[in-house]
């Protein structure tokens, strides 16, 4: 029989729920409020005070003006290229690295991960690190922004977690069989890591679409500009009126306005849309990742 919730269960779930609401409408409200701004009527927009609840008119002169823009275009072309390489990079290196060092035969595997986890907590510094970038030839590079970041140190300690809960018996009878070890990493241990494969591809991702500081150090060319940088500079350096071609003084000054965010929403969408694809392994990698086997 069960028993029914006492009074205090059930202000504490209350609390929790009004809590959590609280909490879910100032995470959406920003977002809402980008989204509405830029489909809304640029005078309408700058006229108006206080909270957006819905678009004030209706137009979409913004992502026009938007999608006008070289800029924006070759932004983007720039990002997925650094997305899909990159991730290329970073899984196929976190991948072999975490096999090396989840395997207990191999030698001084202790002190190698000593060395690995010294470097989240001490680096040369960004100078050091920009000579050494442009020492090997990487500055105004794509590939400045790629190779440098090819493993991220708590991404490895993660996949290599996982890898150290798969049973020995699996590895054991692999090789019974003759596997050598990419057979049993490419047949063994990442099909049965495929939760943590989708974490490493979030983070990674995520990661990589957002980057936009190591682009302004690196990138001189401004045709090798990600997304994230174009978008630094309508936000902050006042380009956005550069985009409104054509228009008057005074029309420029108000479309601008509703430029910056119908901006923020085309270069976030696209990693708002694939997360949903991802939400239902993030939990479980990320456990099983954390968890020593």
């Amino acid at each position: 029989m069960l028993n029914r919730p006492t009074v205090s269960e059930k202000c504490f779930d209350a609390g929790n729920v009004v809590f959590l609401t609280l909490l879910m409408v100032l995470t959406v409200y920003p977002i809402l409020y980008v989204a509405f701004a830029s489909v809304s009527d640029a005078a309408s927009l700058m006229a108006h005070k206080g909270m957006l609840w819905k678009p004030l008119g209706f137009s979409l002169e913004a992502y026009a003006s938007v999608f006008n823009n070289p800029m924006i275009l070759k932004g983007y072309g720039n990002t997925l290229f650094v997305v899909i390489v990159g991730l290329a990079f970073n899984l196929s290196l976190t991948a072999f690295g975490a096999y090396a060092l989840s395997r207990k035969s191999l030698r001084y595997r202790k002190p190698l991960m000593l060395f690995i986890v010294f470097t989240m907590f001490f680096s040369g510094g960004l100078i050091p690190f920009y000579f050494t970038v442009k020492g090997i030839g990487l500055a105004d590079s794509l590939w400045a922004l790629i190779i440098p970041h090819a493993i991220n140190t708590f991404n490895l300690i993660i996949m290599k977690t996982s890898f150290e809960a798969i049973p020995d018996s699996l590895e054991e009878s692999a090789k019974i069989d003759g596997a050598n070890d990419f057979v049993i990493l490419f047949r063994i241990m990442l099909p049965l890591s495929m939760p943590v494969i989708a974490v490493m591809m979030l983070y990674y991702g995520v990661s990589h679409w957002n980057s936009w500081f190591h682009a302004m150090i690196f990138l001189q060319d401004r045709s090798l500009y990600p997304l994230q940088l174009v978008l630094r500079e309508i936000l902050l350096q006042g380009e956005a009126s550069s985009m409104a071609v054509g228009a008057t003084e005074g029309d420029v000054a108000m479309l601008s306005v509703t430029l910056k965010y119908a901006t923020i929403i085309v270069a976030t969408v696209p990693i708002l849309l694939v997360y949903p694809f991802l939400q239902k392994y993030f939990v479980k990698g990320a456990l099983v990742g954390a968890i020593k086997g």
